[in-house]
């Protein structure tokens, strides 16, 4: 049964390859839902921004909007499937990631999913889906987090070429904290003029 699916999948991978941007999308969904095909969608992103580099934008765009609908997807089955299934998918890192996931909502989703492998992503989408993480805040870490990884990628493959993977790999770590960084003192700076704005509205009524 193994071997048939990892078949199914490098056809999948093949047909996707030749399909460009719609293919990207394809593998970018399956990837964040119901398969894995890891690094994969990375290599394609690279390999088309390589051969035509003034469409990279549309192709980090293509693998950031399957991202995204393949989370929302595996949001909502781990959503239906309740608790006992995100026990059964979370394995050791169950507890953690609950509380994480709890205690930190946005800015905690948007945090796990700018950390680099081998964090157990997909755990963190599916405690989402079961601890009732708001679903709009939900798709919004998620897609500021895709378009940060997928742009990010696209411009070191125009600029580094094939290197680019290596080069991303080699510094994860450190981009990771970066982008993390400069979203959190985005959202702090946000929130802080939204409350400044509630103040003075209140002030003049």
């Amino acid at each position: 049964m193994l071997s048939k699916l990892n078949a199914w999948k490098q056809k999948i991978i093949i047909f996707a390859g030749t399909l460009g941007a719609p293919g990207l999308f394809l593998i970018s969904f399956l990837d964040s839902s119901v398969l894995s095909f890891p690094v994969i969608n990375d290599l394609l992103l690279i390999q088309l921004s390589i051969n035509t580099p003034t469409r990279m934008p549309l192709y980090a765009a293509a693998a950031t909007l399957g991202s995204v609908l393949g989370c929302i997807l595996l949001y909502y089955i781990a959503r239906k499937g309740g608790e006992a299934f995100f026990e059964k998918n979370a394995g050791v890192h169950g507890p953690t990631v609950r509380h994480w996931v709890e205690q930190n909502g946005f800015v905690g989703m948007l945090l796990a999913a700018l950390l680099p492998p081998p964090v157990p992503f997909k755990v963190f989408v599916f405690a989402a889906g079961v601890f009732e993480v708001p679903v709009g805040s939900f798709t919004l870490a998620i897609f500021i987090a895709r378009v940060l990884r997928y742009f990010t990628v696209g411009y070191l493959a125009m600029r580094f070429g094939h290197y680019a993977l290596p080069y991303l790999a080699q510094h994860k770590l450190q981009v990771a904290v970066i982008v993390a960084a400069f979203v959190v003192i985005s959202y702090l700076l946000s929130r802080l003029i939204l409350r400044k704005r509630e103040i003075a509205k209140h002030e003049r009524d």
